[in-house]
């Protein structure tokens, strides 16, 4: 880097190595970047976009239409592409579903943004033209949207059924739309007028083998553990339920200790000791009438052993997060000093039982009354299906979440994008100056939305942009791409729904990141950090053992020696 010079000798600012670009230049790198991934995801929006095979460095592969999946195995470097990587991460944390158009819309933004910074408009225009913009598209989508009852099942399967309809799973998404429904409002709780659901509630279990039709909701918790000892019961019905999170083992002291044993009585009193004490923390369970033991820690052999006598279907180690999930699946209380153990801390079932599923065996906890806690079985014919499988029923189980929370919907196909640009045309009429060139181009990015879909259904997207326009010019709100029929349709009789919540974040996230990148002129980049140098020639003296001709490397020795 050229350093200034003050009298003839430079100023070094910064280390050596480090780069630096500024001004027109960094802003093209950096758009350029962002442009790059939002491409990279762009085929993959929509009922009609297509996978991407992603291959890591140990050779694992995933097959996923998932945005945010794509850019967290795509190993990106660059600084401002990494920045679209969180908008993908914002979206899918904040409502679930949307990854892939918050990130193409990011990426129109800053094409857009671009065209103009070309005909010399200052950057910081353009970010206040952006910022009403979203303003403005945000208060058009809130003025749109339906109000639906938060437990409504009828929306809440089309809201799920459009979720993953551009997933692999989409031929069995009505079957999954079912349980992802039943599953959420199982775990939904009512605090005064509000509804709320807590996705860690339902937990989802995955097991290659038979089809994903033959997925199952559990009213309770599948525990990836079998029966700690074969004499036990594997099946009980009508269970009632203790759940430990004590060890059921004689503690080891933490400080050295000898005991000076001096004849075999000596030794078996000391063994029967411990025997007794196994058997009385046993008697204290038997007596409060559980007949499963579910045990954090660890079990002794012996103690395994009384309980079998005793007919007790018992596990160990079990996970805390399941423990957690058991204790809102059972109503029982997880015990954490034996002495205290009552009736009242039991939990009740249909039935708990061993299973075998696949090569595995696994413990079924089900038939819970008033479960608060469910499981999703998630079945499929290749590890692959069940992991796009898992990461599709996530998005259905967010999208559910997101409309018992705030019960608004909107239409999809691309139609709520295209009133909300239609909204910004006639809003942009309104603005002084260049800022209104910058609303105008807010509103083209978002048309950007159903022509990738049109595009990825092969339809011509200049004709299908057309014919929405015109649609919406004459106040028909709610049509949009119809991928399927390949035409343009009233996505409102079509039954494709999709969250409000989803459409906000979408605009929040993208106008957010696309705005921080504008804002960049200056990337200051610093040298990377060298090797301390090894020894002077690296491994010198055997430097001439090529031909061993005179003994060359061996420090210059005369050829009589």
């Amino acid at each position: 880097m050229a350093q200034p010079e003050i009298a003839g000798t430079p100023v070094i600012i910064l280390r050596e190595g480090s780069s630096r670009s500024k001004g027109r230049d960094a802003q093209h790198a950096n758009i350029m970047a962002a442009k790059i991934v939002a491409e990279a995801v762009k085929s993959s929006l929509g009922p009609k976009g297509m996978d991407k095979m992603l291959v890591d460095s140990f050779g694992d592969v995933t097959i996923t239409s998932d945005g945010r999946t794509i850019l967290d195995e795509m190993d990106i470097q660059h600084p401002a592409a990494k920045m679209m990587v969180e908008v993908a991460k914002t979206q899918d944390n904040e409502v679930g579903d949307g990854t892939t158009t918050a990130v193409v819309f990011s990426g129109e933004l800053l094409g857009k943004a671009e065209d103009l910074i070309r005909k010399k408009v200052h950057p910081t225009i353009i970010i206040d033209g952006y910022k009403k913009a979203s303003e403005k598209a945000l208060e058009t989508l809130e003025k749109i949207a339906l109000e639906v009852k938060p437990t409504d099942k009828f929306f809440l399967k089309k809201i799920a059924m459009t979720a993953m309809a551009s997933k692999i799973v989409s031929e069995n998404r009505e079957y999954l739309a079912d349980l992802a429904v039943e599953a959420i409002l199982s775990v939904t709780e009512k605090t005064g007028t509000k509804h709320k659901a807590d996705l860690d509630d339902v937990k989802i279990q995955k097991k290659p083998g038979e089809s994903i039709n033959d997925s199952k909701l559990i009213k309770g918790i599948i525990i990836d553990k079998e029966v700690v000892h074969p004499g036990m019961p594997k099946r009980v019905e009508n269970p009632k339920i203790a759940l430990l999170d004590t060890a059921l083992e004689i503690e080891k002291t933490e400080f050295d200790a000898k005991i000076n044993i001096e004849s075999p009585e000596q030794m078996e009193a000391f063994l029967k000791q411990e025997e007794n004490m196994l058997r009385v923390m046993v008697d204290k369970i038997v007596k409060t009438g559980a007949n499963v033991v579910i045990c954090q820690k660890g079990i002794d052999d012996l103690a395994q052993h009384f309980m079998a006598r005793k007919k007790i279907l018992a596990m160990r180690r079990v996970k805390k997060s399941d423990m957690e999930g058991l204790m809102k699946a059972t109503g029982g209380n997880i015990v954490t000093n034996l002495d205290g153990i009552s009736r009242k801390d039991l939990g009740y079932a249909a039935v708990v039982e061993e299973r075998k599923i696949g090569d595995d065996k696994m413990t079924f906890i089900e038939g819970c009354k008033n479960p608060h806690s469910v499981t999703l079985l998630i079945r499929g014919g290749t590890e692959r299906i069940v992991d796009e499988a898992e990461r599709s029923i996530h998005d259905a189980l967010c999208v559910i979440r997101d409309v018992v929370e705030e019960p608004k919907i909107v239409a999809g196909g691309g139609a709520p994008e295209l009133e909300a640009g239609r909204a910004l045309k006639d809003y942009a009429e309104t603005l002084p100056g260049r800022e209104q060139l910058a609303v105008i181009l807010f509103a083209e990015a978002l048309e950007a939305i159903p022509i990738t879909l049109a595009e990825n259904a092969g339809l011509d997207p200049i004709d299908i942009i057309s014919e929405l326009r015109a649609n919406h010019e004459k106040g028909k709100i709610w049509v949009g791409v119809d991928v399927f029929n390949g035409k343009v349709g009233d996505m409102k009789k079509a039954e494709v729904y999709e969250p409000l919540v989803v459409k906000k974040q979408i605009i929040k996230s993208a106008t957010e990141a696309a705005t921080m990148i504008l804002k960049i002129d200056d990337i200051i980049a610093s040298g990377k950090t060298k090797m301390p140098p090894g020894p002077p020639g690296g491994m010198g003296g055997m430097g001439g053992m090529g031909g061993m001709g005179g003994m060359g490397g061996m420090g210059g020795m005369p050829p009589g020696m």
